[in-house]
């Protein structure tokens, strides 16, 4: 007895346009890359890498400003004095001098500190927006292993149904089978069409998005076995984080950035003195001769009061927050990471029970195939096991890719850059 089952058919013009994508996207030339590589591809595009240099550049001029004797730079100066516009007496006078800022008690020391911490909080910064642009990365990356994936199965799902379609075919016209099961053989195949459609569709957008990272125009894919992270060997206990992760090195130097700026604030509340020497050389009266002299100066400013409270108050409010954001971020740091253990552990728990399904699906489906070419089995039931048995391969795979990504979360929670 055959039971007639009917396959509700797409649109065909969604089917031609599913497939047109198809098409279209396989005339493209796909860039294989490994994930380190379409990291540091994607990296090299990104702001921060590209001010690296002009920021660490400006901390080791800072330290080298720190170095100098003065507190500033030192200014020249000539004042010329005549009477020859009034009363023609001759007197005339010249001053040549130059003069410097001097450094305060405790600040040339404390901006050599200033400054070493600026230069410290450069790398921090990169490192941790490294490992930003990493989880981006990592995000694109797997969700393309997924689409590649998908892919390949519904290949392999439209081959498997095309030569059932065909033996169904042979044995149609032997008087085997009706014409209702040559129906629901081609309405197979034409699910397997679509979905293969539909796949192509996601991994040409999922290659699009890692090529508009990795800045290549073409569509870029994972290379052939390339992809899995190796699982880090993390003995540190969950609830504390490694003090050398990229996002905690960034904001501890940060803090300690913000304290050295209060630190130097505190010794200047007042602008630096400055120290100057002037030669004068001056006459009374037409025809003597000129005198010359050496003249000292100091000018000592006054404090700041008020104004210098304020910058000192500003730099400790921004450590203050600094450090309490510290805090918040070890403990989502350490929480994220917990959270990645267990998602590895289940991950792999799913995979170990996906394959021992897809195992149990290929002996069924290899036993009802032989059955149904024997006539001892129908097609309804042909049918079935073999979308069980795609199902379970498609579950076993998409586990397997699941492990691998988790393997790569965990990495990403504990600051470890894609290898």
């Amino acid at each position: 007895m055959f039971q007639f089952v009917r396959v509700r058919a797409p649109a065909p013009w969604r089917v031609a346009g599913l497939l047109l994508v198809a098409h279209v996207s396989a005339w493209a030339q796909p860039v294989a890359v490994t994930l380190p590589q379409a990291f540091e591809a994607a990296w090299a595009t990104q702001p921060p890498a590209a001010s690296r240099a002009s920021r660490t550049d400006a901390a080791l001029a800072a330290q080298r400003a720190a170095t100098t004797w003065t507190a500033g730079p030192p200014a020249a100066g000539v004042t010329a004095r005549s009477d020859r516009i009034g009363s023609g007496a001759g007197a005339s006078e010249f001053d040549i001098g130059m003069s410097a800022p001097v450094w305060l008690p405790g600040e040339r020391e404390r901006s050599g500190r200033l400054a070493d911490t600026q230069l410290a909080a450069v790398d921090a910064r990169i490192a941790a927006a490294r490992l930003r642009m990493a989880g981006v990365v990592r995000d694109v990356w797997w969700t393309l292993q997924r689409a590649e994936l998908e892919h390949t199965i519904a290949i392999d799902r439209l081959d498997s149904a095309r030569r059932l379609n065909a033996d169904v075919l042979k044995r149609l016209r032997a008087g085997e089978l009706s014409r209702s099961d040559q129906f629901q053989a081609e309405g197979t195949v034409a699910q397997a069409e679509v979905a293969l459609a539909e796949s192509s569709a996601a991994r040409s957008t999922a290659r699009q998005a890692l090529a508009a990272l990795v800045g290549t125009a073409a569509g870029t894919s994972p290379e052939a076995g390339a992809g899995a992270e190796p699982e880090p060997l993390d003995g540190r206990p969950a609830d504390a984080p490694d003090a050398r992760h990229p996002s905690l090195a960034e904001l501890s130097r940060l803090s300690e950035q913000s304290r050295r700026t209060a630190d130097l604030a505190s010794v200047q509340r007042r602008a630096n003195p400055e120290v100057g020497v002037t030669a004068v050389s001056e006459r009374g009266a037409f025809g003597e001769r000129y005198a010359n002299s050496l003249m000292l100066s100091v000018r000592i400013p006054l404090d700041a009061g008020p104004r210098a409270d304020s910058r000192i108050a500003t730099a400790r409010a921004e450590a203050d927050e600094l450090d309490a954001q510290l805090g918040v971020e070890r403990n989502r740091i350490a929480a994220e990471a917990d959270a990645s253990r267990a998602r590895l552990v289940a991950a792999r728990e799913r995979l170990a029970a996906a394959e021992r399904r897809a195992v149990l699906a290929r002996d069924v489906r290899g036993f009802v195939e032989k059955s149904f070419q024997l006539g001892e089995s129908d097609l309804p039931t042909r049918l079935r096991v073999e979308t069980e048995a795609v199902e379970a391969q498609r579950q076993a795979a998409v586990a397997r890719i699941a492990v691998a990504g988790a393997v790569s979360a965990l990495r990403q929670a504990l600051g470890l850059l894609p290898e």
